[in-house]
Protein backbone atom coordinates (compact mmCIF):
# COMPACT_ATOMS: atom_id res chain seq x y z
CA UNK A 1 0.00 0.00 0.00
CA UNK A 2 1.11 3.69 -0.65
CA UNK A 3 0.55 6.37 1.13
CA UNK A 4 1.56 10.13 1.63
CA UNK A 5 0.99 12.28 4.77
CA UNK A 6 -1.73 14.21 4.87
CA UNK A 7 -2.03 15.71 8.61
CA UNK A 8 -1.03 15.61 12.18
CA UNK A 9 -3.93 15.97 14.22
CA UNK A 10 -4.08 16.51 17.66
CA UNK A 11 -7.49 16.80 19.58
CA UNK A 12 -7.74 18.51 23.29
CA UNK A 13 -10.26 16.31 25.33
CA UNK A 14 -11.57 17.56 28.94
CA UNK A 15 -12.94 14.98 31.28
CA UNK A 16 -15.45 12.51 29.42
CA UNK A 17 -19.02 11.64 30.21
CA UNK A 18 -19.42 8.06 31.20
CA UNK A 19 -22.44 6.78 30.88
CA UNK A 20 -21.66 3.14 32.16
CA UNK A 21 -22.74 0.12 30.73
CA UNK A 22 -24.89 -0.06 28.28
CA UNK A 23 -26.10 -3.36 25.67
CA UNK A 24 -22.66 -3.90 23.91
CA UNK A 25 -20.06 -2.56 26.30
CA UNK A 26 -18.96 0.12 28.57
CA UNK A 27 -20.09 4.07 26.74
CA UNK A 28 -18.05 6.87 27.30
CA UNK A 29 -18.25 10.34 25.26
CA UNK A 30 -15.55 12.34 25.29
CA UNK A 31 -16.09 16.04 24.24
CA UNK A 32 -13.54 17.58 21.52
CA UNK A 33 -12.86 21.37 23.01
CA UNK A 34 -10.31 21.84 20.82
CA UNK A 35 -6.75 21.21 18.66
CA UNK A 36 -4.76 21.90 16.16
CA UNK A 37 -4.04 19.96 12.76
CA UNK A 38 -1.14 20.33 10.10
CA UNK A 39 -0.01 18.56 6.54
CA UNK A 40 1.59 19.74 3.50
CA UNK A 41 -1.80 21.16 1.87
CA UNK A 42 -3.91 22.24 4.88
CA UNK A 43 -3.14 23.49 8.54
CA UNK A 44 -5.91 25.20 11.11
CA UNK A 45 -7.85 24.37 14.19
CA UNK A 46 -10.61 22.02 15.77
CA UNK A 47 -13.83 23.88 16.06
CA UNK A 48 -14.98 23.48 20.21
CA UNK A 49 -18.25 22.80 19.67
CA UNK A 50 -20.29 19.91 18.54
CA UNK A 51 -17.40 17.26 18.55
CA UNK A 52 -17.08 14.09 20.08
CA UNK A 53 -15.44 10.70 20.54
CA UNK A 54 -18.21 8.31 21.20
CA UNK A 55 -15.80 5.13 22.61
CA UNK A 56 -17.39 1.91 23.50
CA UNK A 57 -14.88 -0.75 25.38
CA UNK A 58 -16.33 -4.24 24.47
CA UNK A 59 -16.58 -7.72 26.53
CA UNK A 60 -13.07 -8.54 24.68
CA UNK A 61 -11.45 -5.67 25.52
CA UNK A 62 -11.06 -3.95 22.43
CA UNK A 63 -12.44 0.31 22.21
CA UNK A 64 -13.85 1.03 19.71
CA UNK A 65 -13.84 4.74 18.68
CA UNK A 66 -16.29 7.04 16.94
CA UNK A 67 -14.91 10.50 16.51
CA UNK A 68 -16.63 13.25 14.65
CA UNK A 69 -15.39 16.96 14.45
CA UNK A 70 -15.29 20.11 12.07
CA UNK A 71 -11.57 21.42 10.96
CA UNK A 72 -11.37 24.91 10.13
CA UNK A 73 -8.69 25.82 8.20
CA UNK A 74 -5.88 29.06 8.03
CA UNK A 75 -7.64 29.87 5.42
CA UNK A 76 -11.69 29.57 7.12
CA UNK A 77 -12.60 26.89 4.92
CA UNK A 78 -14.60 24.04 7.07
CA UNK A 79 -14.29 20.13 6.81
CA UNK A 80 -16.24 17.83 8.88
CA UNK A 81 -14.35 14.91 9.97
CA UNK A 82 -15.74 11.53 10.84
CA UNK A 83 -13.20 8.77 12.14
CA UNK A 84 -13.97 4.80 12.93
CA UNK A 85 -11.42 2.76 14.42
CA UNK A 86 -10.36 0.48 17.00
CA UNK A 87 -8.12 0.40 19.95
CA UNK A 88 -6.16 -2.43 21.63
CA UNK A 89 -3.32 -4.19 23.55
CA UNK A 90 -1.83 -5.62 26.08
CA UNK A 91 -4.39 -5.15 29.89
CA UNK A 92 -1.22 -3.75 31.32
CA UNK A 93 -0.56 -1.04 28.34
CA UNK A 94 -4.06 -0.56 28.30
CA UNK A 95 -4.97 -0.08 32.45
CA UNK A 96 -1.49 2.32 31.98
CA UNK A 97 -3.57 4.30 29.47
CA UNK A 98 -6.80 4.56 31.20
CA UNK A 99 -4.56 5.92 34.19
CA UNK A 100 -3.40 8.55 32.02
CA UNK A 101 -0.04 7.56 31.75
CA UNK A 102 2.67 8.40 28.40
CA UNK A 103 2.55 4.92 26.41
CA UNK A 104 5.18 4.29 23.56
CA UNK A 105 2.02 4.07 20.95
CA UNK A 106 4.11 0.95 19.34
CA UNK A 107 3.03 -1.11 22.46
CA UNK A 108 -0.53 -1.00 21.27
CA UNK A 109 -2.82 -1.03 18.62
CA UNK A 110 -4.98 2.17 17.55
CA UNK A 111 -5.66 2.77 14.13
CA UNK A 112 -8.78 4.70 12.67
CA UNK A 113 -9.99 5.34 9.09
CA UNK A 114 -11.34 9.23 9.17
CA UNK A 115 -13.66 10.58 5.98
CA UNK A 116 -13.68 14.36 5.52
CA UNK A 117 -16.55 16.34 3.56
CA UNK A 118 -16.31 20.15 2.31
CA UNK A 119 -17.81 22.61 0.07
CA UNK A 120 -14.19 24.47 -0.33
CA UNK A 121 -13.27 23.93 -3.43
CA UNK A 122 -9.26 24.30 -2.57
CA UNK A 123 -10.11 20.96 -0.60
CA UNK A 124 -12.75 19.72 -2.32
CA UNK A 125 -10.04 16.60 -3.12
CA UNK A 126 -11.09 15.60 0.52
CA UNK A 127 -14.07 14.36 -0.28
CA UNK A 128 -12.37 11.43 -2.31
CA UNK A 129 -9.81 10.75 -0.32
CA UNK A 130 -9.25 7.45 1.36
CA UNK A 131 -7.29 8.09 4.59
CA UNK A 132 -5.85 6.04 7.54
CA UNK A 133 -4.66 6.73 11.05
CA UNK A 134 -2.18 5.75 13.17
CA UNK A 135 -2.92 7.41 16.95
CA UNK A 136 -1.07 7.98 20.53
CA UNK A 137 -3.24 8.51 23.00
CA UNK A 138 -1.76 11.01 25.34
CA UNK A 139 -3.34 12.27 28.81
CA UNK A 140 -4.65 15.83 27.55
CA UNK A 141 -5.51 13.71 23.83
CA UNK A 142 -4.91 11.62 21.04
CA UNK A 143 -2.70 12.58 18.29
CA UNK A 144 -3.52 11.33 15.14
CA UNK A 145 -1.12 10.99 12.42
CA UNK A 146 -3.00 10.71 8.97
CA UNK A 147 -2.09 9.29 5.86
CA UNK A 148 -3.54 9.04 2.41
CA UNK A 149 -3.49 6.03 0.29
CA UNK A 150 -2.40 6.24 -2.77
Amino acid sequence: MNARPLMRLEVVVPPPQKLGAVPHGTRVIAPITGGTFEGPRLRGRVLPAGGGDWTLLRSDGVLELDLRLTLQTDDDALIFMSSFGLRDGPPDVLAALGRGEPVDPSRYYFRTAPRFETSAPRYAFLNRVIAIASGDRRPTGPIYTIEEVL
